[in-house]
């Protein structure tokens, strides 16, 4: 009984991990899962009814909540009715148009009796041209509503730009923008390092910077500054705004009189000096001048500049004004006691968003709501403008991240808990890198209220983080297929992976990208099963080939043309070692010092495999004549990234039919420490690390020019 519903809930029996071992979820694991979602796990006779009762609530539904059907003519439904008999199907699709037909239903491809009648499952087909896009369906017998429900009609691939789809293919570089280093910046880069980073590029041949999430956060370190946990996912860290070009700076007096104060310079320049980024009090600053620009744009703001915010706040709704609000009662709150940091610890009637409590605070703060609202505005403005002299320049500009991970006590947690399930965390079994399995530290999705909300989450996160770019990379893009669950209570080790409604998804996903004109890269790294990504690569979502990763069982590399077309590869990515930080095992030794290794034992072996790895990769560069033919054969004796190497393996990246190709910046720059070591907080300035170069030194460095010089070259 308890494995039957299991499955009825969406639980997968088995799962092979990363090496290939075979694992069963126990009873306990099951149990557990059940239980959160709501299930009455307590006898069996419980699970029978729960049983019975998933079955019966699905066959007496016509038609699901939200259906998802991939664009073809005619247009195929799928309906469950209480006799195949001649039906009438409206569509009101989403410009007004209606399409009305009558329809005789297919054979029947499945009866059940439920409650005394016969239920047959039946296909009709829509022959009027439905257009992509998302439609109301109704189906009507003898004028007797019989069903209603959201219809999303999508392409079953995702977008590609043209000169990818003719068989171009791009380049770009990844950039930590918060890294970013500048003679103007304020500590911590901004949209206007971005634009420069972009013109740099271009000299480069180039055609994008693939960026790091850029979601609200905390801002607080080391715990609240990870971009891949966010504070939201629809709204972004106004740590990266140039205050100095937001429109209401020039006409305010008090924001430029702060600005020339002798106190303020010292600040910024000691926050532009510091060895890293200094979340806090850079944000401490950007906040005070913030504060100022909103009163002069509340006082002073012309007509045309007050329409464009209205409209700016129209156009996000709901969903901006429950982030808004989050933030001000956090304010508010956090003020009167600075004690309190998380929202579960608030008074109990503002942990509804939905509750009267919130509703008067709401009334009586509008205007801390404003500014809120005013800074997500300012932040799309700007982000926007980069994106937009990109396009000019005819690059695909900006490729954007979208985080898998949500902080469980941020503010999406708090304004849609009930789309969560309390209960369980998300996190992955074991693999190489954490034997233990992970434990994320957040609540999973719950898919089946996203389905019957018509998705609109799900829609609304990818349009917010589309927005003013020609790319974006899903993390973790199994998500669309299934999650690791662990329950409350148990190690990550004891989990079981629970499925979502991928072809709804990818679907939606593939529609969406077509709207936005930008290319998806799906980060497939880590337990993946086959079928996804033949999944992803029917829906040309590009998947991910990691240098470090690509090699035969032996250990031996891939060579380039082994590599899939429909792909991005990369050097690396922020979670490992840079190419330079690989050959001088800094990422081990970083392990070691923050005591992520169990032993000794473990040290020597992890260094025993990198000089084999090393070996392998030297041994495919000279294989293909990428290396200068007195260069040494033994990995052994070349103590660090030489030039002649670090040259090689560009152009084997190159030379790799994947249709994009990024480099991580301090890939380019032959840096050896990266961005984040997974396992550690305070042990490791994860997400604080500033790039070698400055924007201006990028251009002047003779080192640095070297370095775009090779890139522009291969």
């Amino acid at each position: 009984m308890l494995q039957k519903a299991a499955e009825l809930w969406d639980m997968e029996p088995e799962f092979w991990d990363i090496w290939g071992n075979h694992h069963v979820p126990g009873p306990g694991v099951q149990s557990a899962i059940l239980s959160a979602l709501g299930v009455d796990c307590s006898s069996a006779e419980s699970l029978r009814q729960a049983i019975a009762g998933r079955e019966r609530a699905e066959w007496l539904l016509p038609l699901p909540p939200t259906l998802v059907v991939a664009k073809e003519t005619p247009l195929p439904v799928r309906l469950r009715l209480p006799a195949s008999e001649p039906v009438t199907v409206e569509v009101i699709a989403e410009n007004g148009a209606s399409f009305t037909e009558l329809l005789q239903p297919e054979s029947p491809t499945a009866e059940r009796l439920v409650d005394g009648r016969r239920i047959f499952e039946v296909c009709v087909r829509i022959s009027s041209d439905i257009p992509l896009g998302y439609h109301q369906i109704r189906i009507s017998d003898g004028g007797h509503l019989i069903a209603q429900s959201r219809l999303i009609v999508a392409p079953v691939q995702a977008y590609l730009p043209p000169e990818l789809e003719s068989g171009g293919r791009a380049a770009g570089v990844a950039v930590s923008l918060y890294g970013v280093r500048s003679a103007r910046n304020w500590g911590c880069g901004d949209f206007t390092d971005l634009r420069a980073l972009l013109d740099w590029l271009s000299g480069m041949h180039g055609s994008f910077l693939a960026l790091n999430p850029l979601h609200a956060i905390d801002n607080r370190q080391p715990y609240n500054i990870s971009p891949y946990l966010p504070n939201s996912s629809f709204f972004r860290n106004p740590l990266y705004l140039d205050i100095e070009t937001v429109p209401e700076y020039a006409g305010s007096a008090l924001a430029q009189s702060l600005r020339s104060r002798a106190s303020v310079s010292e600040a910024i320049e000691q926050c532009r000096q510091a060895e890293f980024v200094e979340y806090e009090r850079v944000w401490r600053l950007k906040r005070l001048f913030l504060q100022v620009l909103h009163r002069q744009f509340r006082l002073r703001a012309p007509q045309d500049r007050r329409h464009a915010f209205d409209a700016y706040v129209a156009s996000q709704g709901e969903r901006l004004r429950r982030f808004a609000t989050y933030c001000a009662l956090w304010d508010h709150l956090h003020k009167r006691n600075p004690d309190l940091w998380i929202w579960p610890d608030w008074p109990a009637e503002l942990q509804d968003p939905d509750s009267d409590a919130v509703s008067q605070f709401a009334g009586t703060h509008a205007r801390q709501i404003e500014f809120h609202q005013y800074v997500q505005w300012v932040l799309d403005e700007e982000l926007g403008a980069v994106q937009q002299a990109a396009r000019e320049r005819g690059l695909i500009g900006l490729y954007h991240d979208l985080a898998l991970a949500t902080d469980r006590c941020g503010a999406d947690l708090w304004a849609y808990r009930p789309l969560y399930v309390a209960g369980c965390r998300v996190g992955s079994p074991p693999d190489g890198f954490s034997p233990e399995g992970q434990d994320w530290a957040f609540p999973p999705p719950n898919a089946r209220k996203l389905r019957e909300d018509g998705y609109r989450f799900f829609i609304d996160s990818i349009r917010a983080n589309s927005r003013h770019g020609g790319a974006l990379r899903m993390d973790h893009v199994m998500r669309l297929f299934r999650l690791y669950w662990i329950p409350d209570g148990m190690p990550a080790k004891q989990g079981a992976y629970v499925r979502d409604f991928a072809e709804d998804l990818l679907h939606i996903l593939a529609l969406e990208s077509h709207r936005g004109k930008f290319f998806v890269v799906g980060e497939d790294l880590g337990t993946v099963a086959d079928h996804v990504r033949h999944s992803l690569d029917r829906h040309r979502i590009l998947g991910c080939k990691v240098l470090f990763f690509e090699k035969h069982p032996s250990g031996r590399f891939r060579r380039p043309e082994e590599y899939a077309r429909n792909s991005l590869v990369s050097s690396t990515t922020h979670d490992l070692a840079t190419l330079a930080g690989f050959w001088t095992n800094r990422d081990i030794e970083a392990r070691r010092n923050a005591a992520l290794l169990p032993d000794e034992e473990s040290y020597r072996r992890q260094i025993g495999e990198r000089a084999a790895d090393k070996q392998a990769l030297l041994d495919v560069l000279h294989e293909l004549a990428l290396l200068p033919q007195e260069f040494p054969r033994n990995a052994a004796a070349i103590p660090e990234l030489t030039g002649e190497l670090h040259n090689a393996i560009i152009g084997f990246l190159v030379q790799t039919p994947s249709i994009v190709m990024v480099l991580n910046q301090e890939d380019l720059t032959k840096e050896t420490e990266q961005q984040n070591l997974p396992g550690s907080t305070w042990q490791y300035p994860n997400w604080r690390r500033k790039m070698r170069y400055s924007v201006e030194e990028l251009r002047e460095d003779r080192a640095a020019r070297d370095f775009a010089s090779m890139f522009r070259n291969w």
